[in-house]
């Protein structure tokens, strides 16, 4: 019997998802269902942002979600660090990871980082130091490169500007780069492109995909990802999440859609789906509104309903009566 090839599924929507948030969910709320994800077998969980509190209210709570969370071994417990200051916040707290974000697309950079790329850069190769050299910590290093594969504002991103960026962050010491889709502009072919491209380069460090379902591609691009050697992904559970500059955006790839995806195709996910979904499920209750994913709403490929009675409306016998 072949073995299925194992995959790692990254779950993002306490970070990702909730800060897209406008009703505030609850400390207490937050970790009662980051606890109840760690017990679903995910690789890492993205638990938290430590930006300033008055950009992102909506995770203002961080320092006692992280020291509230109960920490499953095996699992990686990673966070948002946009500066030097959230840094020291986030170490103060353990943390198992640290993820930096800047995007590839100077437009997007600027509109969403407020600063040019170089100076993205600058700020978060301090960052890495204070991790590395002045803290010493074994902290790992993820840095997400937004809109890697297309910018709402210039277009289409070339493939060796992605690169370059990923040489300058490999050349600081980082140990994973994920490619964003940040406003579901990807599309396959272009993708798997990248993906082999990226796979070559720099078959040392961590690579993940981050997909956006805004145009409904971003299982057809986890595909293309996976023919092209990637095997961890980002995911929403619920499929919540976003980006305010993708008008009509419906969030993040779907956690338990793509899961429930992989495991018909024969992966190993490590994920038990029931679980999954048993947590997403909470979700309405804690945002106020229902969430995007349509598995929740339909259930799984072989969740059978029972048979309906055949001889219980009229209007069905007549039809079978005159053979219509």
């Amino acid at each position: 019997m072949l073995q299925k090839k194992r995959l790692y599924i990254q779950e993002v929507a306490t970070r990702d998802g909730f800060q897209n948030e406008k009703q505030f969910v609850d400390t207490d709320a937050k970790i009662a269902l980051i606890d109840a994800l760690s017990e679903c077998g995910y690789a890492k969980i993205e638990v938290t942002s430590f930006t300033s509190p008055k950009a992102i209210p909506a995770l203002r709570d961080a320092e006692a979600v992280m020291h509230g969370i109960a920490r499953k071994p095996g699992v990686v417990y990673t966070v948002l660090v946009p500066n030097v200051r959230g840094a020291e916040r986030a170490l103060s707290c353990g943390v198992d990871e640290v993820n930096l974000v800047m995007s590839v697309s100077e437009s997007h950079n600027r509109t969403n980082l407020r600063m040019t790329r170089e100076q993205s850069f600058a700020q978060l190769r301090d960052v890495i130091n204070v991790v590395h050299v002045v803290k010493s910590t074994p902290v790992a290093i993820n840095v997400s490169l937004s809109t890697a594969m297309g910018c709402p504002m210039e277009g289409d991103i070339e493939k060796e500007e992605v690169l370059r960026w990923i040489q300058s962050f490999a050349d600081l010491g980082v140990h994973g780069v994920t490619l964003c889709d940040t406003t579901g502009m990807a599309f396959p072919t272009q993708v798997g492109d990248l993906c082999r491209s990226a796979r070559d380069a720099f078959r040392e460090l961590e690579l993940t995909l981050h997909f956006h379902n805004t145009r409904g591609m971003a299982l057809a691009n986890t595909l293309a990802a996976l023919d092209a050697g990637i095997d961890r992904f980002d995911a929403s559970l619920g499929g919540l999440g976003g980006c305010p500059y993708a008008p009509g955006a419906t969030g993040n790839v779907c956690t338990e859609e793509l899961v429930h995806m992989l495991e018909l195709d024969g992966y190993d996910t490590n994920i038990d789906l029931g679980r999954a979904l048993a947590a997403s499920a909470r979700l309405p209750a804690l945002i106020g509104h229902d969430v995007p994913s349509q598995l929740l709403k339909a259930g799984r490929r072989l969740d059978l309903h029972p048979m309906p009675p055949t001889d219980t409306a009229p209007e069905q016998r007549a039809f079978t009566k005159e053979g219509a």
